[in-house]
């Protein structure tokens, strides 16, 4: 038999600045950005069945299922990882475009490990969940709190921040996808993921609330269409617009509606 339904939201998120401060000892990128959630989401279903599979559909597309998802991954590694033996199948309704740089995935598999907590009323630390999401994404571990934070380390050592000003975000989302790994790719032959400094979090003020994106360089330089919807964006009064994480999302903060809508 299988409990009721449990519905969830799954937030996107920008990058309010993101910066790239070199190869870690790991491979991996140390970098320093800022993340929002805005109001596009996914919604997600959740129950529990007798049987220990774990089912992820996504019947209006737009995302893998099975176990392409990233959710059906983090629930298997958090299933193994707490001894937890129910199954549970997930519907997922994909509203946030994929590959676009704005956490879409990532968000979606966070907000389904709460999910099968919450259903099992199984408790976890903090460290422990912040542990079993960085072991998928790096942004992972924001999308469990969301809001207004700091990510420092490959993204994924999360530190809240106060409330940006309220503001109308406007997200312009191109066909064209680009592959995160791609991106970083890029930068590298760039040499922007050269060793320069770690991201530690007692740096001036003025490093830590940056507004740029330190990829935008390698992939306007590929795609200026991009740079043009920035300029444009910053033409029309937003106070403030970039890329988001790797793209190909361009976003744009607007004080005023009316000014959004246009």
């Amino acid at each position: 038999m299988s409990s009721s339904w449990l519905l969830l939201p799954a937030f996107a998120k920008i990058n309010l600045s993101l910066e790239l401060l070199g190869r870690r000892a790991d491979g991996y990128c140390e970098i320093r950005t800022r993340y929002q959630t805005v109001s596009l989401y996914d919604r997600l279903r959740l129950r529990l069945t007798r049987g220990g599979e774990i089912v992820v559909r996504v019947p209006g597309g737009g995302a893998p299922a099975g176990r392409a998802n990233l959710i059906h991954r983090l629930l298997a590694r958090a299933r193994r990882g707490l001894g937890l033996r129910r199954g549970v199948e997930v519907e997922l309704e994909k509203n946030i475009p994929v590959e676009r740089g704005l956490g879409g995935g990532s968000s979606d598999a966070a907000a389904a490990l709460l999910g099968l907590l919450r259903l099992t009323r199984t408790r976890v630390s903090e460290e422990e969940l912040c542990r079993l999401g960085a072991s998928l994404g790096a942004d992972v571990p924001f999308f469990f709190a969301g809001g207004h934070a700091l990510g420092v380390g490959r993204g994924d050592d999360i530190h809240p921040l106060d409330d940006i000003e309220p503001a109308y975000c406007l997200l312009l989302c191109p066909p064209r996808r680009i592959p995160t790994r791609a991106a970083y790719a890029w930068a590298a032959r760039a040499g922007l993921t050269r060793r320069r400094r770690p991201a530690i979090i007692a740096d001036s003020p003025d490093g830590l609330w940056g507004t740029g994106n330190d990829f935008e360089p390698v992939v306007f330089s590929r795609f200026p269409e991009l740079a043009r919807m920035k300029a444009a964006l910053l033409g029309a009064g937003a106070r403030q617009a970039g890329l988001s994480g790797s793209g190909s999302t361009v976003y744009a903060l607007f004080t005023h509606r009316a000014a959004a809508e246009r």
